[in-house]
């Protein structure tokens, strides 16, 4: 595999408190990552300082180096990172109003000049990534109407579209009930592009991801696969509840089972 990411010594301050302090590793193409971690564990910061979306004021302390292909992050123009990167947000309030259609030709403005008209190409592109996602029928559909799962599979046609290197999502299965939890994941699992995401649940993780950064106060604890990252000792430490890990007869998958310590059960109950 060759490395398309490299994260080496990154630090982050924002008014005197560690954000992420000293991580490293590389990402190489076509990995599926999930990044895991407790609330408040820096998963989400990574995100933005991978897409060098991250904020930077005067009381903000950045140190450490992102490479894309071997370049600087900070050297790429917005629109190049666009090319590069797509971002799948939890929530797209903005675009409510408007149509499938219309949103996901958005993934066309990377690869446009500002008054560029739509050409036959692009509209079977927009329409190939519209059938991958199951959605060829809902083009003129109000993102509105749509479910969750729904609006999440129109995300991801615009990223298609967007023709992006790296897929980024920030918790893509939140607010979704579990069988869109699990159509969504296989979805992006099967895409055959490099994809890092946050994933709250650890069975989804474990499931549908090749390799995962397990974070705890802003420092990366873990980084392997799902067995070598979801092991007793250290999801109990990160965590702090006791964990039992289990592996499924038909996966090989490791599957994470929490409880509260018996005491405190009873002194709640």
């Amino acid at each position: 595999m060759s490395i398309q990411l490299q994260i080496d010594q990154l630090y982050w301050q924002i008014n005197n408190k560690t954000i992420l302090k000293n991580i490293t590793f590389d990402i190489n193409k076509g990995e599926v990552i999930g990044i895991i971690g407790p609330n408040g564990a820096g998963k989400t910061s990574l995100l933005h300082c991978i897409t060098n979306q991250q904020k930077q004021n005067k009381t903000s302390q950045l140190n450490g180096t992102v490479r894309l292909n071997n370049k600087f992050i900070s050297s790429y123009s917005a629109k190049a990172l666009a090319q590069h990167f797509s971002h799948v947000a939890q929530k797209a309030e903005a675009i409510f109003s408007l149509t499938v259609i219309d949103i996901v030709k958005m993934g066309l403005l990377p690869h446009k000049t500002l008054f560029a008209m739509n050409n036959d190409h692009d509209r079977q592109q927009i329409k190939r990534a519209l059938d991958k996602v199951g959605l060829g029928h809902a083009q003129q559909m109000h993102y509105d109407q749509l479910s969750g799962g729904e609006q999440q599979r129109v995300l991801i046609a615009r990223a298609l579209v967007q023709k992006a290197k790296i897929l980024i999502l920030d918790e893509p299965t939140n607010h979704l009930d579990v069988y869109y939890q699990h159509q969504i994941l296989q979805l992006i699992s099967q895409l055959n592009i490099t994809v890092i995401m946050t994933v709250h649940d650890l069975n989804l993780a474990s499931q549908y991801c090749q390799r995962l950064l397990l974070l705890n106060q802003g420092q990366l604890i873990a980084d392997g696969s799902p067995s070598s990252v979801l092991t007793e000792s250290q999801l109990s430490t990160v965590f702090r509840l006791p964990c039992v890990v289990t592996q499924t007869a038909d996966m090989q998958k490791p599957r994470v089972f929490f409880s509260l310590p018996s005491q405190q059960g009873a002194h709640n109950a």
